[in-house]
């Protein structure tokens, strides 16, 4: 089994922020594969399917993205999974905007939710799909940037990068991470 956890901070008023690309790839695996995402546990909304014959729970945790790992670490122990099986899709500001990372083993790179998960879980050695939402214009605090809405002009690149990441996380789980590391860089 694989948790897939998509980070993000919960409720409409987030909905469509830059901080929320991990929610909307979920969303966007939970569409293509028919998985309803509507149990809250651990303080995450879930949904189990399968991807490519893979049992997967996709993960959407709400308790802000700063605390993602109060959420993902009991998931993971819950379900007696190692971090070898877990993927985080998140936002990445050191990224051009639609552009996609994908990494195992990483550092936090001053990402919060991924740090938080790094503390909860003892260890950073899981798969990560980062989406670049670039950087905040000049004089702009990076924490106001990605709590922001993408521009009208952003919408299509964005939308596109969500697709892309549902791309690249269903063929890490049917081909691997060094397969859609390679198609995707």
């Amino acid at each position: 089994m694989k948790l897939i956890a998509g980070l993000g901070n919960p409720g409409r008023t987030y909905a469509r922020h830059r901080h929320n690309v991990g929610f909307l790839t979920l969303d966007e695996l939970a569409r293509r594969h028919g998985i309803e995402m509507r149990k809250r546990s651990f303080g995450a909304l879930i949904g189990s399917g399968s991807i490519d014959g893979e049992s997967v729970l996709l993960a959407k945790p709400e308790t802000y993205m700063n605390l993602s790992g109060e959420s993902v670490g009991p998931l993971l122990g819950y379900y007696r999974l190692g971090a070898d099986s877990l993927i985080v899709v998140h936002d990445d500001l050191d990224i051009d905007l639609g552009r996609m990372k994908l990494a195992r083993a990483a550092g936090h790179g001053g990402h919060n939710g991924v740090r938080s998960i790094m503390e909860t879980t003892g260890t950073g050695d899981f798969t990560r799909v980062r989406i670049g939402i670039g950087r905040p214009p000049v004089g702009m605090d990076g924490a106001n940037y990605v709590l922001a809405p993408f521009t009208e002009q952003e919408q299509e690149t964005i939308s596109e990068a969500i697709m892309r990441a549902a791309d690249a996380v269903e063929m890490i789980i049917s081909e691997g991470l060094a397969k859609a590391q390679q198609k995707y860089h």
